[in-house]
């Protein structure tokens, strides 16, 4: 086996689990899930069924992720938080079936903050940062930060995870990890301006733009 499923962890049939990916405690993964290769799931996990989970993702502990949510490459989703996947749950009038189920996508290397709410329906753009118990209930753009109940956005974050300078003369922005500039190209549009947003970042590289290509 390529990858490792802890002895309390149920595994229904017709599940694909990529190589290197670790599954912990008391997790169960519905039937017709997809699970891509060095994910790092957590303790009492559920996905499914028929979920899509990317690549080099990592779902803490106490999280659910049901049918009609994706997960695109590198997303973290934090302890406890949630998603939500009916917009008018009723007891009386149960809703069951895909047919309820409203799709919402969490882009590449977005993080959801812990106990933090994702109403269904919406999308998480790339790289951006969802804080602790926020509640989103709209589309967030790539690189938001947004906090609060009901979560607005608050500034960018860096590729890298670190808020972004307020903009110079130039309306350029940086992170003060990386270096890396920034620029608000229209309104609610973040650009990087020194890494292409499609190519995974190296962990070796060393965090500075003279190491960038032009």
């Amino acid at each position: 086996m390529d990858h490792f499923v802890h002895e309390s962890s149920y595994i229904d049939d017709g599940i694909s689990i990529g190589e290197g990916t670790k599954i912990w405690h008391f997790c169960h993964i519905l039937g017709g899930s997809i699970i891509g290769k060095s994910c790092t799931i957590g303790q009492n996990v559920m996905i499914g069924p028929d979920v899509k989970v990317g690549d080099f993702c990592k779902i803490q502990n106490n999280v659910s992720i049901y049918n009609g949510v994706e997960l695109e490459d590198y997303v973290f989703c934090g302890p406890s938080m949630v998603f939500t996947n009916i917009l008018n749950p009723r007891c009386e009038l149960p809703q069951r079936g895909s047919d309820f189920n409203i799709r919402t996508v969490v882009k590449y290397g977005a993080s959801i903050g812990a106990n933090a709410t994702i109403v269904c329906g919406i999308t998480v753009g790339r790289f951006a940062f969802i804080g602790a118990g926020a509640v989103v209930n709209a589309d967030v753009p790539d690189y938001a930060l947004m906090l609060g109940v009901p979560a607005v956005r608050k500034g960018w974050m860096s590729r890298h995870g670190f808020r972004l300078s307020k903009p110079d003369a130039d309306d350029v922005m940086v992170c003060p990890k990386s270096g890396w500039r920034y620029r608000e190209v229209e309104q609610n549009v973040l650009k990087c301006l020194d890494w292409p947003e499609e190519t995974p970042i190296v962990c070796d590289r060393p965090l500075s733009p003279k190491a960038i290509p032009a």
